[in-house]
């Protein structure tokens, strides 16, 4: 049985931590905590993943990542604790090297849904373990684009897409939840990972220790944490052990 994971998250906006409400950029809360200090605390409460997103990728304000912080949250991290990194991976040349500095896996995202074509083309090239499909829904459907662009794709058709190819994981985020702490939308989470038979990590609107048993009792994966363990509702400690 595959162990159940707890990702807490290290969202990057200018090369500086932070946390969105609902994905609006406007709404985001900056945390005073350099991106390596965020990764060490982590690993030594225990984390075996990261969860990192360059936010000025996803939103596309620049075509090539804020690579400098991700580079310091490898260098505490490599040896430690392994990294899925996520955020305006549009290009071949781009994964490629997000992969050979030392992330464990990329998230492709927006080039899911527009660049079927990359997103096979990495699955075959690297693997499915390297690549992971993240889906972003608001009211049953994706968006794209920092979450700011509107399709008509549903979640399973997007993900039915791939898995021919290989796609084995994916990291599902209702944006309502994202950031509001309401608890997780596990319904939604359920029925994509039951209806496909992948491994669908929930985000999304974790407040509680309870929120994250939910998750594990549903017999999902994992859970990706953020702005509740930011604000200190729990430790990351306290949240792996649930």
């Amino acid at each position: 049985m595959t162990p159940f994971t707890v990702y807490p998250a290290i969202d990057l906006k200018e090369g500086r931590v932070v946390r969105l409400a609902q994905g609006q950029r406007d709404k985001s809360k900056i945390f005073e905590v350099q991106p390596s200090e965020a990764a060490e605390k982590w690993i030594e409460q225990g984390a075996d993943w990261l969860h990192v997103v360059n936010l000025d990728g996803a939103f596309g304000d620049a075509l090539q990542p804020r690579l400098t912080a991700l580079e310091e949250i490898l260098s505490v991290s490599i040896g430690r604790a392994s990294v899925q990194y996520g955020g305006g991976l549009r290009s071949m040349d781009l994964i490629r090297e997000i992969l050979s500095m030392g992330a464990a896996r990329v998230i492709i995202g927006t080039a899911g849904v527009e660049s079927p074509a990359l997103m096979i083309e990495a699955l075959e090239t690297f693997g499915p373990n390297r690549i992971v499909l993240g889906i972003d829904a608001r009211d049953g459907l994706v968006r794209v684009s920092g979450w700011e662009k509107k399709t008509s794709v549903t979640p399973i058709d997007l993900a039915n897409r791939y898995i021919e190819y290989g796609l084995r994981t994916i990291i599902f985020t209702n944006i309502k939840r994202d950031g509001m702490q309401s608890g997780v939308d596990i319904s939604s989470t359920s029925a994509l990972s039951n209806g496909l038979g992948l491994a669908v990590i929930a985000s999304g609107g974790v407040g509680t220790l309870e929120d994250i048993r939910q998750v594990k009792a549903a017999g999902l994966p994992g859970v990706v944490v953020g702005k509740a363990l930011y604000e200190k509702k729990f430790t990351l400690s306290e949240a792996i052990k649930c």
